[in-house]
């Protein structure tokens, strides 16, 4: 039985709420269509702490601007390797920048939201949920994928059509980002020797026949179907091997969690999600050692992320699944443009953000940060992408999922970008999309200017927003929220209310997004 038929078939309640059906889902229509079923995989590496972007991903061409507000942990301009004549990247991460050379990498610059929460617990929330800074939604933006992909999860799994668990995080607990209707869309271990057998005798006890007593019943069956998935998972494990001598022998925890992925994907798991994480990001203090500034701990960090992702990609080629895998980086937030006195950085806003696999498109998308030469500590790397268009284009491109279904998984209408070879899943290719990428596409007049601006730019047609941030990454004026028809448009713009100082004009429209500086003066 193929899975849009047990889908079909199987009757439905979870946690006591009726499901409807998904049977005549445009994705069931879709998969019908294609006559198979997706084997893709997506691996999440999470950076714990807040990666400094600017001491990762560098502006070659601002780098005397730069070095002026960070004297004290910039490294020397002819030690960063160049992904191209205007960007480059951490020497710690050669790995990276071989994959970047083999078009398996790239990198989304300045990938943020509106109005920056610089707490590690909300900021992280709102990452893994996919939610706005005013939102508190309580399910992950993978949970709700696939709550969709498996309407009646955890009901009936695991079963002969899906025997695996929708989703595995590794040396962490499931997770917000993969919940779905206070449900966990998947399990989390430590490693491939652990059998998840947790059930010991607390099944046998029965449960009083009123609301708390179906609570405790509920409970039970997640945890009998938590046993099982123990099973397939530690039989995947014994079945499955890891080929690449790359993996790091020691010292790198996100190489061994690849390396647990590397070998449940080759032990035949139909799982679609993995999500690993390594933490230290949060350098405020020692971030190098100031008689070499390309060492040190945020050094030492992005070496591990660029080996171990390295090694992992090296694994799936050389056991014929690189076709099948592709996977990101995020963390909670970025750092501030100037450094502190303490040789660190603090919480900032936005960050560049890593793609890979062999089925990206690869190179830089969008531009350098601009370093404002009137920097002061308060300020921010300007968002030019929102994070959650990285994710709705993962949904679309390589999981296939239809725009009309788009919007009630991510909870917002979110514009996509050219990350992924969508293949099999869109009628006309990502490729052609991308050819005007780099033209510019936003005019403002006067700039300098005193009290008002006006802002002309060519619309390629479709979803389209002006917004307006200042120094700092704060949304200040949302001007515009709608489609446009392809054309040529003048927006007029009113800034007698804000204070003088450099503020950014952000426009999307389609697939292209760009962000300029204007400067309000006396």
């Amino acid at each position: 039985m193929k899975r849009r038929q047990f889908i079909q078939t199987v009757p439905v309640a979870v946690g006591g709420m009726t499901v409807t059906a998904y049977g005549s889902s445009p994705l069931i229509r879709t998969m019908a269509a294609n006559l198979f079923d997706t084997d893709r995989v997506m691996v999440i590496v999470q950076l714990n702490g807040g990666n400094d972007g600017l001491n990762t991903i560098f502006p070659l061409d601002q780098y005397d601007t730069l070095y002026k507000f960070r004297d004290n942990l910039l490294m020397p301009q002819n030690k960063i390797l160049k992904l191209n004549d205007n960007t480059g990247i951490h020497p710690s991460m050669d790995r990276f920048k071989q994959m970047f050379d083999d078009k398996k990498l790239a990198v989304i610059q300045s990938v943020g939201y509106p109005s920056f929460n610089f707490s590690h617990f909300r900021a992280t929330d709102i990452f893994v949920s996919g939610s706005s800074s005013k939102d508190d939604i309580n399910s992950g933006w993978l949970g709700r994928y696939l709550n969709y992909e498996y309407p009646n999860y955890p009901v009936g799994f695991p079963n002969p059509t899906m025997p695996d668990p929708p989703a595995i995080r590794i040396g962490s607990n499931v997770g917000l980002g993969l919940q779905s209707n206070n449900i966990n869309m998947g399990i989390s271990i430590n490693n491939t020797n652990d059998p998840l057998n947790l059930a010991g005798n607390i099944y046998r006890d029965p449960v009083t026949n009123d609301c708390k007593g179906k609570e405790v019943a509920y409970i039970r069956e997640i945890q009998r179907q938590t046993d099982k998935f123990g099973d397939v998972v530690s039989a995947a494990a014994m079945k499955g091997k890891n080929m690449s001598s790359l993996y790091s022998a020691s010292g790198n925890s996100l190489s061994d969690a690849l390396k647990i992925v590397a070998k449940l994907i080759s032990g035949g798991l139909k799982t679609r999600i993995y999500w690993v994480n390594i933490g230290g990001f949060d350098t405020h203090s020692n971030q190098v050692v100031g008689s070499d500034r390309t060492t040190g701990s945020h050094a030492t960090l992005l070496k591990r992320v660029s080996d171990g992702i390295y090694a992992f990609m090296d694994d799936m080629k050389l056991q014929g699944f690189e076709d099948r895998v592709v996977g990101m980086t995020f963390s909670e937030f970025g750092r501030r443009v100037k450094s502190n006195a303490s040789i660190g950085t603090d919480h900032g806003a936005a960050q560049p953000m890593f793609v890979f696999g062999k089925n990206i498109i690869p190179g830089v998308l969008g531009v350098n940060p601009t370093i404002d030469p009137n920097t002061t500590v308060g300020s921010n790397v300007a968002m030019q992408y929102d994070f959650r268009s990285v994710y709705a284009s993962f949904l679309k491109d390589w999981f296939c999922v239809p725009d009309s279904d788009l919007e009630n998984i991510m909870l917002y209408k979110i514009q996509k970008l050219p990350l992924l070879d969508a293949g099999n899943c869109l009628p006309t290719d990502t490729h052609d999309q991308n050819t005007k990428a780099g033209e510019n596409i936003i005019y403002a007049y006067p700039n300098p200017f005193v009290e008002r601006t006006s802002i002309k730019f060519e619309s390629k047609g479709g979803y389209s927003q002006i917004q307006i941030f200042n120094n700092s990454g704060v949304l200040v004026k949302d001007v515009y929220n709608g489609d446009l028809p392809e054309g040529s448009y003048k927006q007029d713009i009113e800034f007698g209310d804000v204070p003088n100082g450099i503020y950014y004009v952000r426009v999307q429209t389609g697939i292209f997004q760009q962000v300029k500086a204007i400067h309000k003066v006396n």
